[in-house]
């Protein structure tokens, strides 16, 4: 195994169940040469897993405010992680989470995906569920790069 997806997020606040939701579709439609993990919203409790799995590539995709169109997708990066630019709703800063997974794994990615509402209870917007689909059908070309989304 070569390629790893950990995503991020809490299927109950709204948008930011987008990495349960792209989870779900890479478990339940499976891409060659791509594992998953949906790291829920403690992704750091995977790290023994990602170390035992021993990828080359993680992409890490979560939902997070960068101020940008409802459903955008930017491959968000190193230096902007290290600034935190951007807001996520998960207790351990994604900036020490990346840097944690890059001592393990060689290319380390991150793909934010643009919310409409992270609150308790609200349905996943039909603009992340598309920008969903487009990371999935991003993987399935196999290149990690996501040259398209920046």
């Amino acid at each position: 195994m070569n390629r790893l997806v950990i995503t991020v997020g809490n299927e109950m606040m709204g948008d930011d169940g987008a990495g349960p939701l792209l989870a779900r579709l890479l478990e339940k439609n499976p891409i060659p040469g791509w594992e998953v993990i949906d790291g829920g919203t403690m992704p750091e409790n995977y790290f023994h897993q990602v170390q035992d799995m021993k990828p080359k590539l993680v992409v890490v995709v979560d939902a997070c405010e960068m101020d940008l169109e409802v459903g955008s997708i930017r491959l968000v990066s190193e230096r902007d992680i290290a600034q935190e630019f951007f807001l996520t709703t998960h207790r351990l800063p994604l900036s020490f989470f990346i840097s944690f997974l890059k001592e393990l794994v060689p290319d380390v990615f991150f793909v934010g995906i643009q919310p409409a509402a992270v609150s308790f209870g609200a349905p996943v917007s039909s603009a992340v569920k598309e920008a969903v689909k487009r990371v999935y059908e991003t993987l399935k070309t196999g290149k990690p790069d996501f040259p398209h989304l920046t």
